[in-house]
């Protein structure tokens, strides 16, 4: 496992968070007109276009974007990365590979940070040893009847993991527009600028870079004091800040993607 791959499993759940968000919004002002289910199946099912999702994702009424859950699984990353992720609680749900029943001896994989791939081999290499001798103490625990949720505190946070995640559209929103900023770590920008790659492709009108992407590209920067300093400071879509800020990824040789 030398790549970060992230895939919604739920990809029938975008189109209804699309047909749930309208449906929601139009209810509001035409409960007059409902007199039976039928009524009420009939706005279910009236038909809207990308411009009415845009723009009902610009109001300031999240309540109509909570209505769906869309599932995302993430191979490959750290384990550092759950911790991080894992911060998000709000409408959000996560379940990840345990430490206690799998067992890595033999199989283990190490996520490898975007700086480090960018520094010399030497670099390289030096991180690759340190990890693989966390995971020979885990195996020697584990061959001496250590338990594998004992052991497991002797793997290094570079240890990949698969992780799914459930979050509403405005949740997903949220969680990219957060963790694309530059302040971020580079594999947490790397992971959610996948994750809204994915959910761009499927609805390009529910997630645009205008509602999700980070918050210096749509206009203001949120960390006052604590900002990076280097702003987005046009327009662009996930695919493309991947491509200027993590240009080797896109090389043959690059395993952190």
């Amino acid at each position: 496992m030398n790549r970060i791959e992230t895939k919604i499993l739920n990809c029938f759940a975008v189109k209804e968070a699309e047909k749930n968000m309208v449906f929601a919004a139009r209810l509001t002002q035409r409960g007059h007109i409902i007199h039976s289910m039928n009524d009420l199946m009939d706005l279910y099912n009236q038909s809207f276009t990308n411009e009415t999702l845009t723009n009902l994702g610009e109001l300031p009424h999240p309540a109509i974007q909570k209505f769906t859950v869309i599932t995302l699984a993430v191979v490959g990353a750290s384990r550092r990365f759950l911790s991080q992720i894992t911060r998000h609680q709000n409408e959000v749900k996560f379940m990840s590979a345990s430490l206690q029943y799998s067992n890595y001896s033999g199989e283990a994989d190490f996520a490898i940070p975007y700086e480090i791939i960018s520094a010399s081999p030497q670099i390289r290499t030096l991180y690759l040893e340190s990890s693989q001798a966390d995971m020979v103490c885990y195996d020697r625990l584990c061959n001496a009847g250590i338990s594998h949720d004992a052991a497991g505190y002797a793997t290094p946070q570079g240890l990949r993991n698969v992780l799914i995640i459930s979050a509403t559209p405005y949740q997903w929103k949220h969680m990219i527009g957060q963790r694309c900023c530059r302040r971020n770590t580079d594999e947490m920008r790397i992971v959610m600028l996948m994750i809204w790659q994915n959910l761009y492709e499927l609805s390009p009108a529910l997630f645009t870079p205008e509602q999700t992407g980070p918050f210096c590209q749509k206009g203001k920067c949120l960390e006052g004091k604590m900002s990076c300093g280097h702003p987005i400071d046009h327009i662009l879509l996930p695919d493309e800040i991947l491509h200027l800020d993590y240009p080797l990824l896109f090389r043959g040789d690059a395993s952190m993607k």
